[in-house]
């Protein structure tokens, strides 16, 4: 059976548009934040730098890594003023910042670092070099009219110490889902009517990309962000302030030397966006193509964080656009009950395959068999969990957070997510399915 939860949040550390831990609360699964499971492992010069503010890694200051950003400095010619920091990621950091040109302040500039994913498909040409950035910047370039999809304004490189550095200038969103939920619900989870809203604009956003023969790769509630109004006319100071005033915390060298090549001078705290007073709309969009594939050329692999990534990944099968319909079954669970319906506490894939089992209860596809058995060895668990309704059910209904969905509703939603959680992807529902599917 599987273990209680420690806490059925997830706790946003630094990733944006979305961008603070919270009380735990006893429950069924035990539960890290996703940020957790993408970080990468330490390297020997990990601690030879350090800095009050509690931030992005130092170490990832090298050539090929983040690009060293101070506020108030202008990019690509002068025409983008950093105002301020909204967060970090594993291969970027994320801004703020003022087109001078238009002194129009609704725009965030995110600065990638290089990356040594290759693709290895037969589009070789095109996509064998092709960094994360640029990939977010092949695919958002083709997207701009697509309703639900994050707007990009611009792309341009800058060169620094540690290298090269694609930038894209996107639409300032606010927080994630998962932050508003964080930040805003004490329970835990969206009110049913916003719960349902919410996947139900997702999903047109999904649909969109697969009309385009899009696979979003990495579709969770994380990427998922809300709309704020317009800060076009908002004065430069008030904007810095809304945001909170920068903490900024020196960086130093623990042995006492100067700063290396490509370090900061100091590092910038993330403004926290599910803060702020702002009214939010109801409104949300999809962001971050960096796992995005068109469906002609997947890859051999994705970086979906593993508590909501498609089986086929784990076993190492043929990938397409389907990947996105589990990951949409695990966001409608997430949406609905507060909690993915897998753990993610200590997670591996051989536990994760086991509780996919447990949910979907069904027999996996005879051709990953043999990758099964060695992966499980002989510690075969006798014991096993609820299926997926009754899961549901018990997660919803656990007494602790806010019920205002009814049992009929959580019926109709297993009913749902059922049709999404298939070993096999082409027994998946297609994400047109679901949309016109009477409960939503």
């Amino acid at each position: 059976m599987r273990v209680k939860r420690i806490s059925s949040l997830f706790t946003r550390i630094h990733t944006i548009p979305s961008l603070s831990s919270t009380p735990s609360r006893p429950s069924k699964h035990t539960s890290t934040p996703y940020s957790t499971l993408l970080q990468t492992p330490q390297t020997p010069h990990e601690h030879q730098y350090s800095c009050p503010v509690n931030a992005e890694p130092l170490h990832r200051y090298t050539t090929g890594g983040y690009h060293p950003i101070t506020l108030g400095s202008l990019l690509h010619q002068g025409r983008y003023k950093i105002l301020h920091k909204l967060g970090w990621g594993g291969y970027s950091t994320v801004w703020a910042a003022r087109d001078e040109q238009y002194t129009n302040i609704s725009v965030s500039i995110i600065l990638t670092l290089k990356i040594t994913y290759y693709r290895t498909t037969a589009n070789r040409e095109l996509f064998q070099r092709r960094e994360r950035a640029s990939r977010d910047e092949y695919f958002l370039r083709n997207l701009n009219d697509t309703q639900h999809i994050v707007r990009m304004f611009d792309y341009f490189d800058i060169r620094g110490p540690n290298g090269i550095h694609p930038c894209l200038v996107l639409e300032m969103l606010g927080p994630s889902v998962a932050d508003l939920v964080e930040g805003r619900f004490a329970d835990g989870r969206l009110p049913g009517s916003l719960a349902r809203d919410v996947a139900r604009q997702a999903m047109v956003g999904l649909d969109a990309l697969q009309r385009r023969e899009i696979a979003h790769g990495d579709f969770h509630i994380r990427n998922l962000a809300f709309t704020i109004p317009s800060m076009a006319n908002i004065p430069e100071d008030e904007f810095i302030n809304l945001l909170g005033k920068p903490d900024i915390g020196l960086v130093r060298c623990n042995d006492g030397g100067s700063l290396g090549p490509g370090i900061p001078e100091y590092i910038v705290r993330s403004a926290n966006l599910h803060l702020q007073p702002w009214p939010l709309s109801k409104t949300i969009k999809i962001v971050d193509f960096g796992e995005s594939f068109p469906r002609k050329d997947a890859p051999e692999t994705l970086h979906t964080p593993l508590v909501v990534r498609a089986p086929e990944v784990i076993f190492k099968d043929r990938l397409d656009h389907r990947v996105d319909l589990w990951s949409l079954g695990c966001m409608l669970f997430e949406l609905f009950v507060g909690q993915p319906p897998f753990d993610s506490f200590l997670i591996t894939p051989k536990i994760l395959v086991e509780q996919m089992q447990e949910i979907t209860n069904g027999a996996l596809p005879d051709r990953w068999v043999p990758l099964w058995k060695s992966m499980r060895g002989k510690d075969i668990t006798g014991d096993r969990g609820p299926g997926l309704q009754e899961w549901l059910e018990e997660m919803y209904f656990d007494g602790e957070r806010k019920e205002d969905l009814s049992k009929d509703d959580i019926v109709e939603l297993g009913r749902i997510i059922r049709k999404l959680l298939q070993f096999e992807p082409g027994a998946r529902a297609s994400v047109e399915e679901i949309l016109n599917d009477p409960w939503f």
